[in-house]
């Protein structure tokens, strides 16, 4: 329960201050069971993470951690991040575990790899029975933080060729999950070597992905 506490104080202390640009912290990678591989892009947290210290001037520990979704260690992270082509589960106490992290003021980004989305969406159910997701309209903030998108998600990797949508769960007013689907930014972080990607297009997926963590840590 303290770490419940000490979270929302936090995020309490860093909306108040304005004191994100100064604020040293670590995201996390979600470890999930069912067999999906969570683990599939190990270079993306860490090229985002130095996009955005270089270019959003913050102070992110470089070195992501990795966190179990049943372990009390999530509530150590303000940004968790979610992604695979397989199969997700969370038991009973893991989509509570979860639910209450976002309840206390974390975040969670779900990047779909292609393949999830059919596994994902039963799981988050478990996690908030009572909310759906739902499409965020263009003009939603995430996308107008430092780098402008105003048709929404880029479109990073073909998948089935259906345009990129951008989904959230909202819990009383406040976005807690953002979905990125059928556009794959955790692909567009990887090292250039990994997908071949232009420049232009891993550039989009980084500043995508800038506007996410700018938007969690000064909304």
């Amino acid at each position: 329960m303290m770490k419940k506490y000490s979270l929302s104080v936090f995020f309490t202390i860093l909306l108040a201050l304005s004191v994100f640009p100064q604020s040293t912290f670590q995201i996390a990678l979600l470890k999930y069971n069912g067999g999906g591989d969570w683990y599939a892009n190990p270079t993306s947290l860490t090229n985002l993470i130095e996009f955005c210290n270089k270019n959003l001037k913050t102070i992110i520990n470089k070195e992501y951690a990795t966190v179990d979704a049943g372990s009390a260690e999530i509530f150590d992270y303000p940004f968790v991040h979610i992604t695979g082509h397989g199969n997700v589960i969370f038991n009973e106490q893991e989509a509570l575990n979860l639910r209450n992290y976002l309840l206390a003021g974390g975040f969670l980004h779900i990047s779909d790899n292609y393949g999830i989305d059919k596994y994902l969406r039963p799981q988050m159910k478990k996690v908030f029975p009572e909310l759906e997701f739902v499409v965020l309209p263009f003009d939603f903030p995430i996308y107008h933080q430092k780098y402008n998108f105003p048709n929404g998600l880029p479109k990073i990797h073909e998948h089935d060729g259906t345009p990129p949508q951008g989904f959230g769960l909202i819990w009383e007013g406040r976005l807690v999950c953002f979905y990125d689907y059928e556009c794959d930014l955790g692909d567009g972080w990887e090292d250039p070597d990994v997908h071949k990607d232009s420049p232009e297009k891993r550039l989009k997926a980084l500043q995508m992905g800038a506007n996410i963590i700018q938007y969690v840590f000064t909304k």
